[in-house]
């Protein structure tokens, strides 16, 4: 099974890594999907994104990820965000409440915690 090396970084800390078969990622261009064996891209990483793992033992990992860059090359992935958190770390609460409250990026933000916890926005 072909497999590639993922990390999953925030500027405070390193949320996920570990080998995985699949990545999708919501960068400025749309979205992406990653195989091993991708070709090298660097991507910027959209506001109010998620970025979906798929590990080699077939576990879901999602995470909200709010700007930052994305780069893969042949064997790997690197997602560096400026903020991300774990879907299974989500306050899904919190969030469904900050959905009708604050502003405009406040509401992105809100919409990727809950598709990152597997909720609908």
């Amino acid at each position: 099974m072909a497999e590639m090396t993922v990390e999953l970084v925030a500027v405070e800390r390193r949320l996920w890594s570990g080998k995985a078969k699949y990545v999708i990622a919501q960068t400025t261009e749309g979205e992406i999907g990653i195989l091993p064996g991708h070709e090298p891209v660097l991507g910027q990483l959209v506001e109010g994104g998620v970025v979906m793992i798929t590990t080699v033992d077939g576990e879901h990992v999602g995470a909200a990820v709010h700007g930052g860059f994305l780069s893969v090359t042949a064997d790997s992935v690197s997602v560096l965000a400026e903020s991300a958190e774990l879907g299974e770390e989500v306050d899904v609460a919190a969030a469904k409440a900050a959905l009708s409250q604050g502003d405009e990026d406040e509401r992105a933000r809100a919409g990727a915690r809950l598709r990152a916890a597997g909720q609908s926005a």
